[in-house]
């Protein structure tokens, strides 16, 4: 992919300043390139730079930065889909889904997501940029996002920093992004990764019941649901372990019957085991009988690669944790990763129970810090000094009020258009494939939005793109759901 010119360099400068002085709040710089993506070769441009968020009254409270890359090569352009991308933390930047996912620059690593030096980035022949157009928004306090203030003032914490402010702000900011960018036609997209699946969740109510901006498409990429993820409930302990069996059979430690068949044709097993024996016996707590107590922990040894004493002195209930542990512990002595399980880590100790560290974030941070940095600054040409934050200070970050899954489905029942797609890695640990799909169940529990809702899953973890068979993979089936959800297929009614 090769920049062929560097259009316009525009700062606007006010009376007011960002937490960084550095930092400008209103720019742009755009750069224009070809490439060939999905088969055929095309033009587009790149806009990046800081955008302001503004309140009710029209003070700006903090600048965004953002990338905005549109095809060139097209006619209507107002017309085209766009995608609306975060990632999530809370408190990451948007670079993941940026250079390694949906965008057309991708990382250097191997076909398994591994770090390769020197670092960079290559051209990305999968991204969806040939069907729909892609903004990546950086939240306030990450890449070089920040809040905005006069002097002497102090950082308005609670209009950034959760659940409900989150998709407040940025459901403003978009509206002015749409509004600049003339795409109020356009069949619209928003995605979100971890956090960002609530994030989205969220937003897609926001934006329709505040902005006016109907959706097309809500896309969630390995979700996490705060009404499951770290509850330590029952539910948490039973719905997460199908992510066990998956993470055992990659690292051979099931028993040789499982071990020789298919990941996918074993899944639904340990899924029906999960919902149907284990769920219930962990709802009997410490009234359970000891036959049944000691039949559940056979059960979970047999799907889970863990010895039958080591789950019955956790109560039945093993926390991931200390699986990512004890999985190899008695056979090398590693740990394996909580995002990704593919990954090894090595600890002080083989005692413990936890890891010392996660071995995937600190391998994808070696590839993607240099990366963005490179990128940003000398093919986008956003100069500045200012730190980019791979993650930045958002906390304490406010989790009450989480109305996430039923604003989802306000939003579905109130616009006949707006599909869901979910996408998860089967060994993610952190935010797992089996927890996806019990979420798609609760944000509809009376079923009759779900043939709006689709699942896909992938032989890799939280960030599936980043094995180059799950990256074309991933984006053909988020390809065929853009074209298919934009369709005209009529009256938006029932």
């Amino acid at each position: 992919m090769k920049k062929i010119l560097l259009l316009l360099v525009l700062t606007v400068t006010t009376t007011l300043f960002s937490q960084d002085k550095r930092v400008p709040v209103d720019t742009t710089v755009v750069t224009s390139y070809s490439a060939t993506i999905n088969g055929k070769k095309i033009t587009y441009k790149a806009q990046t730079g800081t955008q302001p968020v503004f309140d009710a009254n029209g003070n700006v409270k903090a600048t965004l930065f953002y990338t905005y890359y549109y095809r060139t090569d097209v006619t209507r352009s107002e017309d085209r889909p766009i995608i609306m991308s975060f990632n999530g933390g809370p408190g990451s930047a948007s670079v993941w889904m940026h250079i390694a996912y949906t965008g057309p620059k991708t990382l250097k690593i191997d076909d398994e997501g591994n770090p390769i030096q020197p670092y960079g980035i290559k051209d990305n022949p999968y991204s969806v940029l040939d069907v729909a157009d892609i903004v990546f928004i950086n939240p306030v306090n990450t890449g070089y996002s920040r809040p905005v203030v006069k002097k002497d003032e102090k950082v308005d914490k609670k209009y950034f920093f959760g659940v409900n402010a989150d998709a407040k702000y940025l459901a403003d900011w978009l509206n002015t992004f749409i509004t600049r960018n003339n795409k109020w036609k356009a069949p619209k997209y928003i995605i979100g990764e971890s956090y960002g699946g609530t994030r989205v969740m969220q937003l897609a109510y926001e934006l329709q019941s505040r902005q006016w901006m109907y959706l097309n498409g809500v896309i969630m990429v390995s979700p996490a649901d705060y009404k499951l993820i770290r509850t330590g409930a029952s539910e948490d302990y039973a719905i997460n372990f199908p992510y066990y069996t998956a993470a055992a059979w990659y690292h051979k430690q099931l028993p040789s019957e499982l071990q020789q068949k298919d990941l996918l044709d074993i899944l639904p097993e340990s899924e029906d085991f999960a919902i149907n024996k284990l769920l219930p016996a962990l709802a009997k707590g410490g009234y359970i009988g000891e036959t049944e107590k000691n039949n559940i922990a056979e059960k979970m040894a047999y799907y889970s690669g863990v010895k039958k004493e080591v789950i019955l002195r956790h109560n039945l209930e093993l926390p991931k944790a200390y699986f990512w542990k004890e999985l190899l512990r008695d056979r090398n002595g590693k740990t394996i990763g909580r995002l990704d399980s593919r990954y090894l880590g090595l600890d002080r100790t083989e005692t413990g129970t936890r890891p010392d560290y996660s071995p995937e974030l600190v391998s994808w941070l070696h590839s993607f810090t240099p990366a963005i940095n490179y990128y940003t600054q000398n093919v986008l040409k956003f100069k500045t000094d200012v730190k980019y934050n791979m993650f930045g200070p958002v906390h304490p970050w406010d989790f009450s009020n989480d109305n996430s899954r039923e604003n989802l489905r306000k939003a579905m029942a109130q616009n006949p258009y707006l599909h869901v797609l979910v996408q998860s890695g089967y060994y993610d640990g952190a935010t797992t494939y089996s927890a996806a799909k019990y979420t798609m169940g609760k944000i509809d529990p009376s079923g009759k939005l779900k043939d709006r809702m689709s699942f896909k899953g992938y032989r890799s973890g939280h960030m599936m793109y980043l094995r180059k068979e799950d990256l074309e993979k991933a984006n053909q089936d988020l390809r065929a759901f853009i074209l298919k959800s934009s369709k005209n297929v009529g009256a938006a009614k029932y």
